[in-house]
């Protein structure tokens, strides 16, 4: 896997004596090889990191740090880093014991250079192919659970860029973007890629639940020996928590979970004893959250402390170049698990795709291709009602679809629902104003 784009791999070579120092690293740079050339080893230390995309080359005699110590610090860091030990006849045992601990190789001294140049020809490679691997599955990993944040047009490959500088850093998030722009997505993914990715990830939408339960569901409760409740925010200690909606809390809760952001430590309701936290908050709310402090109905210093750093997810119609893309994905995903065949898209639809302006986002888009892979556009209210204004035709072209999807699914509400994408309330609300009767789509008991 090669990448135009990627910089230049480099080894690291850490040697105290000055001379053998000057002339690997001449051998090196007339070989092609980049190379980084360091006395010390503890600023050579500095310079590694997950991320670093070489492999190190290392004498095993130095003051400060020796050679194996430097090994076994740059394998806390990745272990996947290949280190080389330059040894002399004394350490040999020394350097043959690190090899079955995990280092790359090591090269006896006296060497020829040419040979020191393979070695790290091998461990270059070897980082490469280590790097691509772990690009590759990074990328399977965002299609997993939910559907991928995908998008090629400048801003959502900035975004995508962004989430994965910050995913590693233990700071806080504010998301903000409208409805179904996939908020929960964004904050799935800088969990899954993060340090914490094996921890909980624990989420609550703060406007699904009243005042207070909310502060039950947050905080937990001591107040009752007999049921002692786990809150959401002590359940993703070393975890992530994620707050969908955080512009609908109450003041209450907004004071209480300022508490939590600055002390990191929460009070259960009830009880009298405060429990450390280490954990990563991810807020998520629709855009508007500085005009709330401004109104009065939302903290200043709450949202200062949410606010660290702050992603934006562009809205469907500030990105019309990406919904093809993304509707090709969407469709072929539908048609998976309902285990139909892929429809073909006629004229109609495509010119419906770039023209819309899709104020429900990626979720509208969604069911849009639910739809088509259920067939529910087979009764075509548009024309039927074409000389009808655009309001009613979307109110009957939305009865239509939530019959045609009850005939297909022989009046199951919980597959309806899946097909339809929209939260059960929500669906109950359309079918008392389309006065649609469930009953009348199940099967009559014989």
């Amino acid at each position: 896997m090669s990448d135009p784009a990627r910089t230049e791999q480099s080894i690291l070579l850490v040697d105290d004596d000055d001379v053998l120092r000057g002339a690997l690293e001449q051998s090196f740079e007339l070989a092609g090889i980049s190379v980084i050339a360091e006395r010390d080893p503890v600023a050579a230390l500095a310079r590694v990191d997950a991320g670093f995309d070489g492999a190190v080359v290392s004498d095993i005699r130095m003051p400060k740090m020796d050679g194996l110590e430097l090994f076994r610090r740059i394998a806390a860091i990745d272990h996947e880093i290949p280190v080389l030990l330059m040894t002399g006849h004394g350490d040999v045992a020394m350097a043959v014991a690190a090899l079955k601990n995990g280092a790359f190789d090591f090269i006896p001294k006296p060497f020829a250079t040419d040979h020191l140049i393979a070695g790290a020809r091998r461990a270059l490679d070897m980082r490469r192919l280590v790097l691509d691997n772990r690009r590759l599955r990074a990328a399977a990993e965002e299609t997993i659970g939910a559907e991928p944040l995908i998008g090629e047009t400048p801003v959502m490959i900035r975004l995508r860029d962004t989430m994965r500088q910050i995913a590693q850093a233990n700071i806080d998030v504010l998301i903000e973007g409208e409805t179904g722009t996939g908020k929960e997505l964004v904050a799935v993914l800088l969990h899954r890629w993060s340090n914490r990715r094996s921890r909980p990830f624990v989420a609550l939408n703060c406007a699904a639940l009243p005042d207070v339960v909310a502060e039950i569901e947050l905080f937990g409760h001591d107040g009752d020996s007999r049921l002692p409740r786990t809150g959401r925010i002590e359940a993703s200690n070393r975890g992530t928590l994620f707050l969908d909606e955080i512009e609908s809390v109450s003041s209450t809760v907004q004071a209480r979970l300022l508490r939590v952001l600055e002390e990191r430590e929460v009070m259960p309701i009830g009880g009298d004893l405060a429990r450390a936290l280490d954990l990563r908050v991810i807020a998520a709310s629709k855009p508007g959250l500085d005009h709330a402090v401004e109104a009065g109905r939302f903290r200043a210093d709450l949202l200062f402390r949410l606010d660290a750093v702050r992603l934006r997810i562009p809205p469907l119609r500030e990105r019309r170049d990406d919904v093809p893309l993304l509707f090709g994905h969407l469709l072929h995903q539908a048609a998976e698990r309902f285990g139909r065949e892929v429809p073909t898209i006629d004229t109609a639809t495509l010119a419906y795709l770039g023209q819309h302006d899709w104020p429900g986002n990626v979720r509208e888009l969604d069911n849009l291709a639910k739809r088509l892979v259920l067939r529910v556009e087979a009764d075509e209210p548009d024309a039927e009602h074409a000389d009808m204004p655009l309001p009613a035709r979307v109110d009957k072209f939305e009865e239509a679809t939530i019959r045609t999807t009850l005939r297909q699914v022989s009046g199951d509400v919980r597959s309806a629902l899946a097909a339809l994408g929209i939260p059960r309330k929500t669906f109950y609300d359309k079918l008392k104003r389309h006065e649609i009767d469930v009953e009348a789509y199940r099967p009559t008991k014989g």
